[in-house]
């Protein structure tokens, strides 16, 4: 499977054409077209159609859409609706119950065949954001992880989070620890992909930002949901390998390949202790830059 960078995933109202097109083109790696809490409840049905037709327009980042929640009444339609050979994800809000994954993913299954796309083509990534979701996140990290290919990685929403259990969201996040921390935990247990870490929804703090981006990079996270524009280079630098990082793993993996075909299974490169999860770790960190650096010369793809 072609590695590509979750580093930012920029939300747009689906019932806002302008926005949600222009979203497929500011440089995020993945844009996620909302017909959930952007959209006013009388608005929700005619917000399809605006979803599907900023689908078929130009872009430069992989199209999500986030569909409103398994339990409401809209939920099958946003899916009936919005799958096709232009999305490349599904995003389900409000994960609880490991059956609402395999209801998804028959689903999906089903609108698949019917438009004559390959099995599990449309990427489900589902968003944990109550305590209930939390509590089962050992379960639902299985179950997402025993979908074929279908969830690649999870999401965490503090947002409803932390109003479901009556938190104050501070500055420094500190309140978030423990689930950030179990969303990685659970997610690496089950085989996925690093998650993908919350919102940050003071839009005028831009250092609060930037702060809760490098939290969840420094926890394991891979990428960052975003609500404005001006938040995706930010997340994009955060989540992206430095350069100095990355030479020095190449000098690492060098380094090593020399010394093991003599061998050698340890080795001392520029005064650190090299060995094998070193060299993986050094592996991971070159195939990042390299599948960063391959989409973003791509950027121009329709």
């Amino acid at each position: 499977m072609t590695l590509r960078p979750c580093r930012s995933f920029l939300f747009a109202p689906g019932d806002h054409a302008r926005r949600a097109e222009k979203a497929l083109t500011l440089g995020a790696d993945a844009a996620i077209l909302d017909l959930e809490d952007a959209v006013a409840v009388p608005a929700k049905p005619a917000a399809r159609a605006a979803v599907r037709a900023a689908l078929e327009g130009p872009r430069r980042a992989r199209a999500f859409v986030r569909v409103n929640g398994f339990a409401t009444e809209w939920c099958f339609d946003d899916i009936r609706a919005v799958a096709g050979p232009r999305l490349d994800g599904l995003v389900l809000p409000k994960l609880e119950a490991p059956a609402e994954l395999v209801a998804v993913d028959w689903m999906l299954a089903a609108l698949e065949r019917a438009q004559g796309l390959a099995p599990r083509a449309i990427e489900l990534m589902p968003i944990v954001e109550s305590a209930r979701g939390l509590a089962a996140l050992p379960a639902l990290a299985a179950a997402a992880a025993g979908l074929g290919g279908r969830v690649r990685r999870l999401a965490f929403g503090a947002g409803d989070y932390t109003l479901d259990l009556g938190l104050a969201w501070g500055r420094a996040e500190e309140e978030l620890a423990p689930a950030r921390a179990a969303m990685v935990l659970h997610s690496r247990a089950a085989g996925l992909d690093p998650p993908v870490d919350t919102v940050w929804i003071e839009l005028a703090d831009a250092e609060g930002f930037a702060a809760s981006c490098a939290r969840g990079a420094a926890l394991g996270f891979q990428g960052k949901l975003c609500i404005h524009p001006d938040q995706v280079p930010v997340a994009n630098a955060a989540f992206s390998p430095p350069a100095e990082e990355v030479a020095r793993a190449r000098r690492i993996l060098a380094a090593f390949a020399a010394a093991e075909a003599e061998g050698l299974a340890s080795i001392r490169v520029e005064g650190r202790f090299v060995d094998y999860p070193i060299v993986d770790k050094a592996r991971r960190l070159v195939a990042l830059a390299e599948a960063i650096a391959a989409a973003e010369g791509g950027a121009g793809a329709a």
